[in-house]
């Protein structure tokens, strides 16, 4: 049950809407289901009662202050079901407009000041309380919060008689858009309200960005209109952004401050948000001079695997510090992740590209709480999204897919670990809007990982039998406890480790480093998770290289093979036995014909 309130100046206007046909001939046998004394009159069932008698009714009060009335005297709430919820009757939403106007302090119960109202129902699920803000002493009400009061009270109706039960707010949640908005964004054919669309343009601009400039820069270049305001000094106070084409009825352009969009958006907080500066160009994430495999100088001169790559390593690091006990520092990295994921939805290929938007959207609930985080440093997550935006967009193939599958598998985990923060602290809405970002992050990392895990699938079952068994017996060793054997992606893991093992590197130190790196009990598929880690960590391209050579002597070896960990029997995969034959993982990767 949905409470929404807003304040007006005409209430005839109003009651026109409420009692009229509606924008699309929406609205069905309005009528009043309750109001101040029960005897307010009713055009919608009284033939002899107008709108111009009810208007009356309710601003008598109003009328009797003069011009020391207040200007926006009406209050407006709309409460609405959720559509999975029972038909509620005329009586019960009667009562559900006396429980609101008394939990908001409009008119309480048992005061004879209260002020004057009426609910008005013309759909089946919702209803409209008008109310006139002039007490019967002719004050006006204590009506503080409302809004987080009448959401308080509709909890526990919605507990009391068996709805769905929505999570609690506190109070710092974006604005919804209004009824206008959704009715104009559904004539002209939209799925989004321009509230929502210059919300998420703005969030993508600042994500990543190095300065104030930069941010208004890329706003201009998203095609917004942008409007500065600024002090007499020349500096600039604020800003206000609209969307070309979108005009209220005198053709004017329908401006929105920053703070109307979202609590972040505003200028000042996005000025805080910036003014940490960029992280030092010349080191790695973690604080080591950087790396000279990486054949770059700095984060602008990424390619887009490689700047994924580093996002990876980053959102490992943000998701370890969700399991400390800073809670300022865990704030810090939740707002950094946020600007990730619009980072990497800005760049994505097709494939994930609508997915890691609705990810995005979802999570920017979750980067919001009362825990401030002005004095943690997220600088280095902040320069991964500027990484990845600099970089550019990515195709999905290749190198820059299986970097992209990377950073989706550990974004998971970290959505995962931020819906268990917020959890526990009580963060209701925040922990829905994670495990909401982390079910699309899912569909996203199975579209990204699909071609690179099949090769490297195909790669393992075609190593040859004492090599699978060698790595085999390295996972049974570290992991005695995880029966891998079952898992579809134990050959990729396979493939991984003789990989690294070609490279120089320990398997088994490496597999040991990965495992605890980070628990992996919410890992969705353990041998995936270990994959990756493994070639993030022993610095390993992240797709199938060229496989082992075969010798005739590998086909005559015991038809034993990763049925070792389960106990099964397989057959191993057909041998080509003819001298310096290599097995591919995948047909396309072998060299052309000369």
């Amino acid at each position: 049950m949905v409470p929404d309130i807003s304040r007006g100046a005409r209430t005839y206007g109003l009651l026109a809407y409420l009692y009229g046909p509606g924008k699309r001939d929406e609205h069905i046998d309005p009528h009043q289901v309750a109001s101040f004394d029960g005897f307010a009159p009713d055009p919608g069932r009284d033939p002899d009662a107008t709108l111009t008698d009810l208007t009356r009714v309710l601003d008598l009060r109003v009328n009797q202050l003069g011009d020391r009335g207040p200007k926006q005297h009406v209050w407006h709430c709309s409460v609405r079901t959720d559509p999975g919820d029972r038909y509620l009757t005329d009586a019960e939403w009667g009562e559900v407009a006396r429980r609101v106007v008394h939990a908001t302090g409009i008119a309480e119960e048992g005061d004879p000041d209260g002020c004057r109202w009426v609910a008005v129902r013309h759909a089946d699920d919702h209803i409209h309380i008008l109310a006139t803000i002039v007490r019967g002493d002719l004050r006006q009400p204590r009506n503080a919060y409302d809004q987080k009061r009448s959401q308080a009270e509709c909890r526990r109706i919605e507990k009391e008689w068996g709805l769905r039960e929505l999570k609690a707010g506190d109070g710092t949640a974006a604005p919804n858009p209004t009824s206008a908005e959704r009715f104009k964004a559904e004539r002209t054919g939209h799925d989004r309200t321009p509230r929502e669309i210059l919300r998420e343009t703005v969030r993508q601009a600042v994500a990543g960005a190095a300065d104030e400039a930069e941010f208004f820069t890329r706003l201009t270049e998203a095609g917004l209109r942008v409007d500065k305001r600024f002090a007499p000094s020349g500096d600039t106070l604020g800003y206000t952004v609209a969307l070309p084409g979108d005009r209220n009825r005198d053709g004017q352009p329908i401006w929105f401050p920053g703070s109307k969009l979202a609590p972040d958006l505003s200028l000042p907080k996005i000025r805080k948000r910036l003014a940490a500066g960029p992280v030092d160009q010349d080191r790695e994430p973690d604080g080591e001079p950087r790396s000279a495999h990486l054949e770059t100088p700095s984060f602008s001169l990424l390619q887009p695997s490689q700047a994924r790559r580093r996002a990876a390593l980053v959102a490992e690091r943000a998701t370890t510090a969700l399991g400390q006990d800073d809670d300022e520092e865990a704030a810090a990295q939740l707002v950094g992740a946020g600007e990730l994921l619009d980072a990497l939805a800005q760049t994505s290929p097709a494939a994930t590209r609508s997915e890691l938007r609705e990810a995005a959207r979802a999570f920017e609930r979750a980067t919001r709480s009362h825990i401030r985080a002005e004095r943690a440093d997220n600088r280095v997550v902040r320069a991964a999204a500027r990484g990845i935006i600099r970089a550019g967009d990515a195709l999905g193939r290749g190198e820059d897919g299986g970097a992209t599958a990377m950073v989706l598998s550990t974004l998971v985990l970290l959505a995962i670990a931020a819906a268990r923060w917020h959890s526990a602290r009580g963060h209701a809405q925040q922990a829905a809007a994670s495990a909401e970002a982390a079910h699309h992050l899912r569909v996203a990392y199975r579209a990204a990982a699909g071609t690179p895990i099949r090769a490297m699938r195909e790669q393992g079952r075609r190593l040859p039998q004492p090599v699978r068994q060698r790595h085999a017996d390295t996972i049974n060793a570290v992991l005695p406890n995880h029966q891998l054997g079952g898992e579809p992606g134990w050959d990729a893991l396979a493939a991984t480790l003789d990989q690294a093992e070609r490279a120089g590197h320990d398997p088994a130190a490496l597999l040991k480093e990965a495992v605890e790196w980070r628990e992996l009990d919410t890992a969705d598929s353990v041998t995936d998770v270990l994959v990756w880690r493994i070639r993030r960590l022993g610095k390993l391209s992240a797709t199938a290289d060229a496989p082992r050579r075969r010798s005739t002597s590998t086909a005559k070896d015991t038809k034993t093979s990763t049925a070792s960990l389960t106990g099964a029997r397989t057959t191993p995969a057909p041998t080509d036995t003819s001298p310096g034959h290599v097995a591919s993982a995948d047909p396309r990767s072998r060299r052309p014909r000369r």
